[in-house]
């Protein structure tokens, strides 16, 4: 059974084309990623973002260094013994073992995302990102949070507060 997913029979897992860039990162980095669903969304997001891009992706600047540095391979299956996984779009399943027909580098990753089209942001924290993220506006993809630096507390002493309570 994975170690991060222990309800979940051991099987062979894949992302589509489409859903790959949120991967393009080194092991464990934790991630913000969003876009919108259609293109309907896209002003609204681009205006969200600050962005003229499609896609946002986002890494803590102490990541930078292995971004650059990372070594990425990119897998080629046989789509047959797969199906959707329904607890993520994008993600595939299957219960068999599987050989790669192919396995390519993907190459310098940073370059990668600017080759897409994606605005990739490298910031002191992804906090920020992460809460604009999971809008239900768009579609997001957050990973390996629990390795992000801690979230900063905003504290507002009570007496100064303009917030009520009801």
């Amino acid at each position: 059974m994975p170690q991060t997913n222990p309800d979940q029979a051991p099987a062979v897992w894949a992302i589509d084309e489409s859903h790959a860039p949120a991967y393009w990162f080194p092991r464990d980095c934790p991630r913000v990623t969003a876009w919108p669903h259609d293109d309907r969304e896209l002003a609204a997001f681009q205006e969200a973002f600050g962005t003229e891009a499609t896609r946002v992706h986002a890494i803590e600047s102490t990541w930078a260094e292995r971004m650059a540095s990372t070594e990425l391979f990119r897998y080629e299956f046989d789509a047959r013994p797969f199906h959707p996984w329904p607890a993520a779009s994008g993600q595939w399943i299957a219960s068999v073992d599987v050989a790669p027909i192919s396995v390519a580098a993907v190459g310098d990753l940073m370059q990668a995302h600017r080759a897409a089209g994606i605005d990739l942001r490298i910031v002191d924290s992804l906090w920020p990102l992460r809460d604009l993220a999971v809008d239900d506006r768009w579609d997001f993809s957050i990973i390996r949070m629990a390795n992000a630096q801690p979230r900063e507390l905003d504290f507002v002493p009570e007496q100064e507060s303009n917030e009520s309570r009801g």
